[in-house]
């Protein structure tokens, strides 16, 4: 329009409006016909007509536009559960090795298995079915199934589940499920129920429009066919009239002022790490009472690490934990990382160690300085005849902490005690606090046992429900929900279903690309005070909304009132049509400069 004449913008802006509005006819005829006459759709086909109809198809255009950009922001994450489900899916290996009559083995598909089979799941590999173990002992690292922070030992009779990961000793497993059946495929399942059970969120502005749009027609009919009779108008002063009722009706701003403000909002947390896929998702976070955490990676920090060192008596910490770590070089368990890590930071140096050697589940041996030196649990500590003295009531209090407690032994002799866990994140507990302040309880759900789950609940400040299996927390979330809206935070495969179920899921940002996909929404900095920061995102842009629709309605409410009494005419209609699309849009980029409280 600035570098064509008008007699040459016009028909361009009428057929582009006639253009873009012919899918979005076809809708809203469709929806009529299938009992829904007066939908979204039906409204912005009615303000860009009424804007056609007095000569403004310019602003018909851009009405049009703004309406498909909304549609596209409100549809951002239209395949997040299908991506999800091939996430998950993802966690089954590929082939598995199965054990012969003569004991030689054979490779096959992992979907292959059947019930009874003999599988051998060697050490590092992730376990390709749901079993029992026939023979062997080993740590298995269940977290990515059942939020389990430490690694299990398992042994024969014990049963292990598909997805989780064999940290030593190798296993001779019986299948007890079929691949169709196994953890995996009915988390996968699950993941499918809760997010096809999900009543899609039904918009503001669609509610708005069942009694809006049909009120605007009657009203403009009214005015057009009624007053020449009543109070002897001419026709062209009723049609003037009537069609300006129209315009004022057209629901311009109104049409734009969710998506706007959604848009703004949606923005304005991106860029602060916090990433909201649609805006049901971003109007359902602010409404919620409950906010239901998971505790390993999400509250915590995902990894075990030293706590405390407990010597024995005549034993130095630094001692204890030099001839721990000589004898943990080289494994590969995330109790033997974080012991390294601890002397790595204290900078000690470590002492020659030789003939390294494990007892799968149990200890980590080496020869250092002519004397057998182990580090295991206490329970092989016992079985190894040690005597624990006076580290027996250390060792009770640390396990009442929720810590995992490992022994280290010179021949018999214990030397002293290294507790470990996973501690909660350096903003934990602040995030917690921001959000009872904003009126929400929190509450944690974990796979974790119960003992750990209460001591870190305790010391966040937080309700628990411990020892959680994924179609448990699934249920949890359920029973949650008949007190009101929920959101889900949660990292992992085990949250998935949990995730998908909630009013609302959002994922931690350093999490699986399972709970990426299943979420609603994501905290992408990885920092518990964004769950409080997602909350007032939410809040202000839901206040934005009732703002714009006040501004939209009010002005129109105003105009509507003169145009009748005829004291203003069209081209102040217009000027009321457009600068409430104006106010509108510009309240709506006021939430770009939105910050998080202090």
């Amino acid at each position: 329009s600035l570098a064509l004449p008008e007699h040459l913008t016009y028909p361009l802006f009428l057929a582009a409006t006639l253009i873009a509005l012919v899918p979005f006819g076809r809708r809203a005829l469709a929806l009529a016909r299938a009992g829904t006459p007066f939908s979204i759709e039906t409204l912005m086909v009615t303000a860009a007509a009424g804007a056609t109809l007095i000569g403004a198809a310019e602003e018909a255009a851009v009405v049009v536009l703004l309406f498909a950009v909304g549609e596209l922001l409100e549809n951002v994450a239209a395949g997040r559960a299908r991506a999800g489900i091939r996430a998950l899916a993802d966690l089954m290996p590929r082939v598995a090795l199965r054990l012969r009559a003569d004991g030689s083995t054979e490779q096959l598909p992992a979907d292959r298995l059947a019930i009874g089979d003999l599988v051998l799941i060697r050490p590092g590999d992730r376990v390709p079915c749901d079993g029992t173990i026939e023979d062997g002992t080993s740590a298995l690292d269940e977290s990515p199934v059942t939020g389990e922070s430490i690694p299990v030992s398992r042994g024969p009779g014990e049963a292990v589940v598909a997805g989780s990961i064999n940290a030593d000793g190798a296993l001779r497993v019986r299948v007890t499920r079929a691949a169709s059946d196994n953890t995996i495929a009915r988390i996968i399942r699950m993941v499918e129920e809760a997010t096809a059970s999900r009543a899609p969120t039904q918009r503001f502005i669609e509610r708005f429009s069942e009694w809006w749009t049909p009120g605007a027609m009657v009203v403009s009919a009214l005015v057009i066919l009624l007053p020449p009779f009543l109070f002897g108008w001419d026709w062209g002063t009723s049609l003037y009239r009537g069609l300006a009722v129209l315009l004022i009706a057209c629901p311009c701003a109104l049409v734009i002022s969710v998506p706007a403000a959604m848009a703004s909002g949606l923005s304005a947390g991106a860029r602060r790490g916090l990433l909201v896929k649609g805006g049901a998702a971003l109007e359902a976070i602010g409404a919620a009472g409950t906010v239901a955490f998971d505790k390993t990676g999400t509250l915590t920090e995902g990894r075990p690490r030293v706590t405390d060192v407990v010597p024995a008596h005549g034993q130095a910490e630094h001692q204890v934990l030099e001839l721990a770590a000589a004898v943990e070089q080289g494994s590969a368990h995330p109790l033997a990382k974080a012991i390294l890590a601890e002397a790595a930071s204290r900078e000690l140096v470590l002492p020659d160690a030789s003939n390294l050697a494990a007892i799968p589940g149990k200890a980590v041996t080496a020869m250092i300085g002519g004397r057998l030196v182990g580090v295991g649990s206490p329970r092989h500590a016992r079985e190894a005849g040690a005597q624990l003295g006076v580290l027996d009531a250390a060792l009770t209090r640390l396990e009442t902490e929720g810590k995992t407690v490992a022994v280290v032994l010179a021949d018999r002799d214990a030397l002293g005690l290294i507790a470990l866990r996973d501690e909660p994140r350096g903003d934990a507990r602040e995030g917690i606090a921001a959000l009872s302040a904003l009126g929400l309880r929190p509450v944690m759900l974990t796979g974790d046992n119960r003992r750990t789950g209460e001591a870190i609940a305790v010391s966040l400040g937080l309700d628990v429900k411990a020892e959680l299996l994924p179609d448990d927390k699934l249920r949890e979330i359920g029973r949650l929900m008949e007190g009101g809206p929920v959101v889900m935070v949660g990292d992992g495969i085990n949250d998935a279903p949990a995730l998908a179920a909630a009013s609302v899921g959002v994922a931690m940002g350093g999490g699986t690309d399972v709970a990426l996909e299943t979420a609603d929404a994501a905290v992408l900095k990885d920092s518990v005070t964004g769950v409080a920061e997602l909350v007032s995102l939410s809040r202000a842009t839901m206040a934005n909304v009732k703002q714009n629709v006040a501004v939209a309605v009010g002005l129109k409410g105003v105009f509507l009132v003169t145009t009748l009494i005829g004291v203003t005419g069209l081209w102040p209609a217009i000027l009321a049509d457009t600068g409430a699309t104006v106010l509108v849009t510009l309240n709506a980029l006021r939430l770009l400069r939105w910050r998080p409280q202090a």
